[in-house]
């Protein structure tokens, strides 16, 4: 171990594993360990980059007991790789428990910029996303869902959700509800072999012939549109 020890931020690839930055495959090869979400899925990445890597989880089942655990190796010189299963750790991640600690113990914390199931479905949806606001998982009931969406009735904000396929149904009938006519984009299984993007606009929903109920999806709803101004 180092006489220093840190935790590194590493952003790791949504789909596509070619995604991965040299920078970030010589932090991830450099780390006392990985601190990971799920093994099973950290470690296709291990054996794709012929790693082997000691890896311990940080889940929404992780105690306190064991982030502190992982806090004292860290204080004793460890250089800890944080990833998540997919994409930038830390946003809506876990794994934001022990970057929060190390800031508080004033620990040195290192973040290496990669994929983003965010940025990537700004980007494909064409939107005008000067500026936006991520919400993450929303609740499961439509009441919830309201309540979280009608904030954002007149904000010229683009809106980013990460949802179930089985359930993004729900969450745009609802959106339907509290914006009215609103154009949205499924992005669906981005970067992989089967990638979809499909534009619409509320209150009309792909059914499953269109967009298969199935793999990572991330939604994008557009803003309220501001007329612009003839100068």
């Amino acid at each position: 171990m180092s006489e220093s020890g840190k935790l590194v931020l590493i952003a790791t690839p949504i789909g596509n594993l070619s995604d991965l930055s040299p920078r970030a495959i010589e932090a991830l090869g450099a780390a006392s360990f990985w601190v990971v979400e799920d093994t099973r899925i950290s470690g296709k990445l291990q054996s794709h980059l012929g790693f082997k890597k000691p890896m311990k989880i940080l889940n929404d089942h992780t105690g306190d007991n064991a982030v502190a655990k992982y806090l004292e190796e860290i204080e004793e010189g460890a250089v800890v790789a944080l990833i998540t299963d997919g994409g930038a750790p830390v946003i809506s991640d876990p794994g934001s428990r022990l970057c929060d600690a190390c800031l508080d113990a004033e620990i040195e914390v290192e973040a290496i910029p990669g994929p983003s199931a965010v940025t990537t479905a700004l980007m494909l949806s064409g939107f005008f996303a000067q500026r936006f606001a991520f919400l993450g998982f929303l609740g499961r009931k439509p009441g919830a869902i309201r309540g979280e969406l009608e904030p954002f009735k007149d904000s010229p904000l683009t809106l980013v959700l990460f949802e179930s396929p089985f359930r993004f149904e729900a969450l745009l009938n609802v959106a339907f509800e509290v914006f009215g006519e609103r154009r949205f984009t499924i992005c669906r299984e981005m970067t992989k072999l089967h990638e979809q993007v499909y534009r619409g606009k509320l209150p009309i929903i792909p059914d499953e012939k269109l967009v298969p109920r199935k793999g990572e999806v991330t939604i994008v709803i557009e803003g309220v549109r501001r007329a612009r101004v003839e100068e």
